[in-house]
């Protein structure tokens, strides 16, 4: 598994036993080095790769095109051309954002794909690279994750442990209402992962935590879980000017999933509650 000191990466390394995984962090493999890559999985030998190494810090790919690209697609299109030598299995990691936000229903594996920003096209370009590389893939988009290792992109933290960090130090919060998505706990899509890895059924998959909202109503779940009264202010995107489009609709629904009767993922507001939990903000009842 390549990735292993991230947020994905770690769960991964939780729900997989240690006998059956090989874990390598990004200081022990450089996805945009292509002979190192090659090297590295011929040396192991694995019956499949999970790769979530990414560059997704969406804004900074803006100014970063060439590191999106090299990470994203490029070094993307190393692993799949590795694994394809030694007749191996590949699990990419994508994104809800390979969507434009456009649809007014949820998104399923087989809707059309119109990326925003270079994130998302680097993104798209790595799903396309995979797919005329191998037959044996399996490419897993997901949405809004957060995970208690934090994101090595965005200095450790995520989404929930930002607004919690700015509860403490600002008297109201402003969250945008007009993002609309499926946050899920990476802990869950790891043990979604391992599940569909095994069972040979090669594709395209949504695994994402039931249910959508909003940021704005997210961020109120989290302080209604803690029992804190937290002063949560509706704004849209126009307030908050990113150099990135980020889309404005990115529901996803887990069709490929219900189709092979995998699709057993809890409520985000299930997922969320498990999270506070095992980061020790709120006790187990």
């Amino acid at each position: 598994m390549i990735g292993a000191d991230g947020q994905l990466g770690s769960d991964l390394c939780r729900v997989i036993s240690p006998e059956e995984l090989i874990p390598l962090t990004i200081k022990e493999l450089d996805i945009t080095k292509r002979e190192a890559v090659h090297a590295v999985i011929k040396k192991h030998q694995p019956d499949a790769v999970i790769n979530t190494a990414a560059f997704h810090h969406v804004d900074k790919c803006e100014d970063a095109e060439e590191t999106a690209f090299a990470v994203n697609a490029i070094g993307s299109k190393h692993v799949a051309e590795a694994c394809k030598e030694i007749g191996s299995a590949l699990v990419y990691i994508s994104t809800d954002y390979v969507f434009d936000g456009e649809k007014e229903t949820p998104y399923v594996e087989t809707d059309v794909s119109n990326p925003q920003s270079v994130y998302a096209i680097s993104k798209l370009a790595g799903e396309q690279c995979v797919k005329y590389m191998l037959d044996k893939y399996f490419i897993v988009r997901s949405s809004g994750l957060y995970g208690t290792a934090g994101c090595m992109g965005k200095g450790g933290g995520n989404f929930v442990e930002n607004m919690l960090a700015r509860a403490k130090a600002q008297p109201f919060l402003k969250v945008v209402t007009d993002e609309v998505l499926c946050p899920t706990y990476t802990f869950d899509l790891a043990g979604k992962i391992n599940e569909l890895v095994r069972t040979q059924r090669y594709g395209t998959y949504h695994a994402v935590n039931h249910g959508s909202c909003s940021w704005y109503e997210f961020t109120c779940k989290i302080f209604e879980l803690l029992g804190r009264a937290v002063a949560v202010h509706k704004t849209t995107g126009d307030e908050f000017k990113t150099k990135a489009k980020r889309p404005k609709y990115s529901v996803l629904k887990n069709a490929a999933l219900d189709k092979i009767g995998l699709d057993d993922m809890r409520s985000w507001q299930e997922a969320i509650e498990a999270y506070l939990i095992e980061k020790g903000h709120l006790k187990s009842v």
